[in-house]
Order: structure tokens, then C-alpha cells, then sequence
């Protein structure tokens, strides 16, 4: 299934895109997409629906983010050897593990906001993998069961924010609308290997990230296990598992984002995005 969210912001129903491309309502059914709803019991009810009785929503409508009432955005870094090497980075022994504040969340067309004073706001296409089954400490071999779908993320990045003013990665990573998330949820059993998925971003229609999910350097069952160590995952949760090459920071030289540009970006199978650019308006 391709489970989603539609409507204005703050207000999005559930719903799921049929194989005809059209978005159906699920509101009969479930109040939301996120993690009350992402159990293999809900997911099993919702497969069984006879999706023709489900009302149909204008095309136009607008989408939001694929999972509602996330708990936490985890995100890793330098998990790409090809990305790593573009940025002069090692492989980091052990994941870089980060997070984006749920307030960067955002519709997958939604605008992506430059924030006050930035001048070096870049881009990154990222497998999302989104938990349905909580748990702490999970054995690597039975982490998948823990896995309600997956999605595109766009881990907007400010890059001074993040690596020229001390701390953390977290202040260049978190602003609103650097997060676009969606534009569905893909269920496991569409996506036979996460590990196998082409992934591309543009930016006005040049193509600047085209790589594909098995240079992943620590894969989707070690990276639950390996936060699970740490912190209780719990339904809802979304990570976020990096990037490939092909970032604006990576170029020679470096080119980042400026209003008025178009992102265009999408992983196989799992739909694409696009953005506008724009400034932060005055308040």
C-alpha cells in the first residue's frame, strides 16, 4: 500500500493512493496515518479494503507529510562511502546519529523556508524507514518486523548552521521546513529490498544526486538494532538513513540553494517530491 495524508496543513486526513494513481480517503476507517495506526494488525485491515467504496479526492489536493504525530526524526550521517568521501569525512566507525526537530516536518511539496542570515542551505535525498512495532534492544535478524514502510526525506541542511557554529549538527539540520516528508508511506511488501533503490535529487532541473541505496554503509536492520540500543523506538518513529553523493557542499565549488529554485527528488518506488525555495517572510 501507499498510505498518505491530504489536506491543509494541521488538518490532514488519511488516506491511500489506489493503482490508478488516485487518492482515496481512509478517514472511515482510521483517524490518521502515524503511529496509533501503523500496527500489522491496522496495516492488514487497511490491505483488505475494497478500495473502490473509498472516496475519491480531487488530484489537486494538497499532500502532507506521509506520517502524522511522529515522536522522533533520527537521522544518520556520513552513511554513504561515496557521500562521505565527497565531503572529506571517514567512515565513521560507529553511525553518526543526529536528529531533526519534528517542527522541520513538512508536506513533500511543500516550499522549503531559507532560514534568516543563510547562505549555505543544501540537500540530500534520504531513505526514510518508518517504525510500526516499538521496541528496545532488537536483535538485527528480527528488526525488519519492526518496519510499518518507507518514504522520501529531504534532509535540508544549513550548512554553516551546522558545521561552522559549534555544538551539534542538530541547529543546521532542524529549522522549519527541512523535513518534507512523503509523499506516501510504502508498505515492506512493496519494497522487496530497501537496499536496491535508485535515488535521485535536481535542482532546476539539474540532476545533482543520482545513487542508489546499496552503498549504504550501515543497512536498515543494523541501524534499528543500533538505535534500539540507546533509546526505545516506538510507532511512528522515522529515520532517516543518509545520503548518497552529489550534495551542494560536495561541488567544487560548493553551490547551495537560493529563492526561487526547484527541487525535484524521489527514490524508486516511493513517489517524488517537489519544492520551491523561498526566504523567510518578515513576522
Amino acid at each position: 500500500m501507499k498510505l498518505l495524508r491530504f489536506g491543509p496543513q494541521g488538518q490532514e486526513k488519511p488516506g491511500l493512493l489506489d493503482d490508478e494513481g488516485v487518492i482515496r480517503d481512509l478517514s472511515a476507517h482510521v483517524t490518521d496515518i502515524d503511529g496509533r495506526h501503523l500496527g500489522l494488525d491496522t496495516l492488514i485491515t487497511l490491505a483488505n479494503l475494497d478500495v473502490s467504496r473509498l472516496p475519491a479526492v480531487p488530484s489537486e489536493t494538497r499532500l502532507g507529510p506521509c506520517v502524522g504525530r511522529v515522536g522522533k526524526f533520527i537521522c544518520i550521517g556520513l552513511n554513504y562511502s561515496d557521500h562521505a568521501a565527497e565531503t572529506g569525512a571517514q567512515v565513521p566507525p560507529e553511525p553518526v546519529v543526529f536528529s531533526k526537530w519534528t517542527s522541520a516536518i513538512c508536506g513533500p511539496d511543500d516550499d522549503v523556508i531559507l532560514p534568516r542570515d543563510s547562505q549555505k542551505t543544501d540537500w540530500e535525498v534520504e531513505l526514510g524507514v518508518v517504525i510500526g512495532k516499538g521496541g528496545r534492544y532488537i536483535d538485527e535478524a528480527e528488526a525488519m518486523e519492526h518496519v510499518a514502510g518507507y518514504c522520501v526525506i529531504n534532509d535540508v541542511s544549513e550548512r554553516e548552521f551546522q558545521l561552522e557554529r559549534s555544538g551539534t549538527w542538530d541547529k543546521g539540520k532542524g529549522c522549519d521546513t527541512f523535513g518534507p516528508m512523503g509523499p506516501w508511506l510504502v508498505t515492506p511488501d512493496e519494497v522487496p529490498d530497501p537496499h536496491r533503490l535508485d535515488m535521485w535529487l535536481e535542482v532546476d532541473g539539474h540532476r545533482y544526486q543520482d545513487g542508489n541505496t546499496r552503498t549504504m554503509v550501515y543497512r536498515v536492520p543494523f541501524l534499528i538494532s543500533y538505535l534500539s540500543r540507546f533509546m526505545s523506538l516506538q510507532p511512528g518513529d522515522v529515520i532517516s538513513t543518509g545520503t548518497p553523493p552529489g550534495v551542494g557542499m560536495g561541488q567544487q565549488p560548493p553551490v547551495y540553494l537560493k529563492p526561487g529554485q526547484r527541487m525535484r527528488l524521489g527514490i524508486e518506488g516511493l513517489g517524488e517530491q517537489h519544492q520551491t525555495v523561498i526566504t523567510d517572510p518578515p513576522h
